[in-house]
């Protein structure tokens, strides 16, 4: 992977994942307990020998760029020429900031140039799935392809989620539709299933760059890359396709974009089971991050009723369950459950304090919120739509400007009480 430049899109707004991303950008979002969204295809990255990444951030990325300078910086070696490191629009090429994905590399395009690698590897920030790049370099530079896309089995009743592809018995692409609400398109690799688009894109250098030009220059131009530049492409360049193989390793292949409350709500929960779908522990693939230092998590009082603990959850360093009980649930680092308290189904961030006696279940908490005593939550949605914002599904999402003080009480966390 020497020869190859990792280009990392993280500057999307993410309204979809609104509340989540008002503050934060989206690939800033907290992510089973301890990671953010964006330290899955990092990891990729380092698992996949790929040590050379441009992150692009645009939107709100104050919290990002301090998560990649502190817990990625020192992953690799900047004697041997390696980085992973932001680059925020500095509108070099345009007066515009990032108009779509296309135009956010283009903008780029000098920075890119400038560090004569042979390939591009195009990443989104914001997916969820274990892919060893390596093995897509291999089959691009076997096949002879100026372009490859990497590529799932999807059911064809979700082929209006992605951009899918027409496959030839080589495994080169000769037909692109892009969301369409129907296709008779079915894939090589299984004739039941469509082949649609990751997001995961591989350029030789010198198809990409002139690529981007004629594509900036075009008034008529989404700038996107599943919109306007690959359908451009059939036909002039040698386009493959890689199917994906799971590094997750388990019976079905494991891909999720995260771009919504629900998925992101869905793929948290994944992470609880017993033999967890998507799986953290997997030493031979290891998710790295950056964690700030904090005592032990800690489970105290065992009466009848009051009794601290956690069953099916990810509780992270820092919690203390006070008699509070969590089940089927993902608590981040510094999170206190007080006494008779039931969190249920439920993501909780950061420096969160939830009082006695509080039931909550299918939330989303916030971080730095403080949840007073005897509050209910995920029992009656319109109820709660009075104070918190509620998805059409159920789930609950409180925010700091959602909670019911403005002025939450101090709370000491390394008391047991």
């Amino acid at each position: 992977m020497k020869d190859t430049l990792g280009v990392l899109l993280a500057g999307g707004a993410g309204e979809r994942l609104y509340p989540l991303t008002r503050d934060r950008a989206k690939p800033a979002v907290t992510f089973g307990g301890a990671y953010r969204i964006i330290d899955i295809t990092l990891s990729n990255c380092i698992n996949s020998d790929l040590r050379k990444v441009y992150i692009l951030t645009q939107y709100k990325a104050l919290s990002l760029n301090r998560h990649v300078r502190e817990g990625w910086g020192s992953v690799v070696a900047r004697e041997l020429g390696e980085f992973i490191e932001n680059l925020p629009p500095m509108k070099r090429v345009s007066d515009n900031w990032y108009l779509g994905t296309a135009d956010a590399v283009y903008q780029n395009i000098y920075s890119i140039g400038s560090e004569g690698s042979k390939h591009v590897l195009i990443l989104s920030g914001d997916h969820i799935y274990k892919m060893n790049y390596q093995l897509m370099l291999d089959q691009h530079r076997a096949a002879g392809a100026d372009v490859t896309l990497a590529t799932i089995l999807i059911d064809p009743s979700e082929c209006n989620r992605f951009g899918v592809m027409e496959i030839d018995s080589h495994g080169r692409i000769t037909g692109f539709e892009e969301k369409p609400k129907q296709t008779k398109l079915r894939s090589p690799y299984n004739p039941e299933m469509v082949s649609g688009s990751m997001g995961v894109y591989l350029f030789n250098t010198d198809v990409l760059l002139p690529v981007l030009l004629k594509d900036a220059e075009d008034p008529n131009s989404s700038h996107d890359f599943g919109n306007d530049i690959l359908p451009k492409l059939l036909g002039q360049y040698k386009i493959y396709s890689y199917n994906f193989i799971d590094e997750n390793k388990k019976e079905a292949q494991y891909w999720r974009d995260v771009g919504t409350i629900e998925a992101y709500y869905e793929a948290n929960l994944d992470l609880v089971a017993v033999s967890p779908v998507f799986n953290l522990y997997d030493k031979h693939w290891p998710i790295r991050t950056h964690q700030r230092q904090y005592p032990p998590a800690k489970f105290v009082f065992g009466e009848p009723g009051r009794t601290g603990m956690s069953i099916d959850s990810i509780v992270c360093p820092g919690c203390i369950l006070s008699g509070g009980y969590v089940r089927n649930s993902v608590l981040s680092p510094d999170v206190r459950v007080n006494s008779y308290t039931e969190v249920d189904a439920s993501i909780i961030f950061s420096h969160v304090n939830i009082g006695r006696h509080c039931r909550i279940r299918r939330a989303i908490i916030d971080r730095d919120v403080h949840i007073p005593e005897g509050t209910v939550i995920g029992f009656d949605a319109v109820e709660d739509a009075k104070n918190y914002v509620v998805t059409e599904t159920g789930i609950t999402i409180v925010t700091r400007d959602y909670s019911l003080f403005e002025n939450p009480v101090a709370v000491d966390y390394f008391t047991s009480e």
